[in-house]
């Protein structure tokens, strides 16, 4: 332990019907999300994040597997807000959620409360980078988005009122933490994209592979809403035609991407033309 830091005492269980275990029994993430605004987070790499100083959520508790408590006790401990710590073999604890754990690290996290799209995003006339997803109900989607949002040095994730959460156990996993730290907001229902960015002065490009502008050739805006539809259908006629439309550049007789690979493909471009990749750490 480092200078400071406090002991926390693991708390061993046995029984999965142990009453401290209920916010893991069988758990289903429509009412973990919806109704008691917690979720759940598995892995280490996942844990440490939520642990961490970058984490925009609060651990409410922790179950491991008992090999794995030596390797985290650390970061707990470090934890400005310590949760209590439960251990049970992977056979308890896959009895209590309902399916097989194999990395023997879960955590359940409270949300706070949800902020307001604006107050993510750099008031003008700085610099921003904002992502918007529309209609994206896939979670490994939604998580891999999240994903390149944070690598490329986006400011805010913006969701439509139909996309998928993103912190369902799923899209938190596929973002690889990411959606723990990543600053993102939810539009109220019927919320208009392109009156949000020109409410918040913000350049909408809308990605199109039918798009006649390629973002090779584009002169990046500073102030960026990149926004990109679900697969298949993609964005809506009426955000196309409000919107600049932009398209990737691809290989003759092919168009389609994968909406997470488009999106980490359009924000590494955006990020590299308004000069921020160099100051990610």
């Amino acid at each position: 332990m480092g200078h400071g830091e406090e002991t926390v005492a693991a708390e061993p269980i046995a029984d999965p019907d142990d009453p401290r275990l209920e916010p893991y029994t069988r758990m289903r993430e429509r009412d973990l999300v919806g109704r008691t605004r917690r979720f759940i987070a598995e892995g280490e790499v996942t844990l440490r994040l939520l642990l961490g100083p970058r984490a925009r959520f609060r651990a409410e508790s922790i179950l491991l597997a008992p090999e794995r408590w030596p390797g985290l006790a650390p970061d707990v401990a470090a934890c400005r807000d310590k949760p209590p710590v439960y251990l049970a073999d992977k056979a308890v604890m896959s009895a209590v959620t309902g399916f097989p754990i194999h990395r023997g690290v879960l955590a359940v996290g409270r949300r706070g409360p949800e902020p307001d799209p604006a107050a993510l995003v750099p008031p003008a006339p700085a610099p921003a980078l904002v992502l918007g997803l529309a209609g994206l109900t896939n979670h490994d989607n939604v998580g891999a988005a999240f994903r390149n949002a944070a690598a490329f040095g986006a400011d805010a994730v913006l969701l439509d009122a139909t996309s998928c959460d993103p912190l369902y156990r799923k899209s938190i996993r596929v973002s690889a933490g990411a959606a723990l730290i990543q600053p993102f907001a939810r539009l109220a229902p019927g919320q208009d994209w392109l009156t949000l960015a020109r409410e918040l002065d913000l350049e909408a490009l809308a990605l199109s592979p039918g798009a006649a502008e390629s973002l090779d050739d584009l002169a990046t805006p500073k102030r960026v809403l990149l926004i990109l539809g679900t697969e298949g259908p993609g964005l809506d006629a009426a955000t196309l035609g409000r919107a600049r439309p932009v398209r990737i550049p691809m290989a003759p007789g092919f168009d389609s991407l994968n909406v997470a690979t488009a999106a980490g493909i359009a924000l590494q471009t955006i990020a590299r033309g308004q000069g921020r990749l160099a100051t990610v750490g």
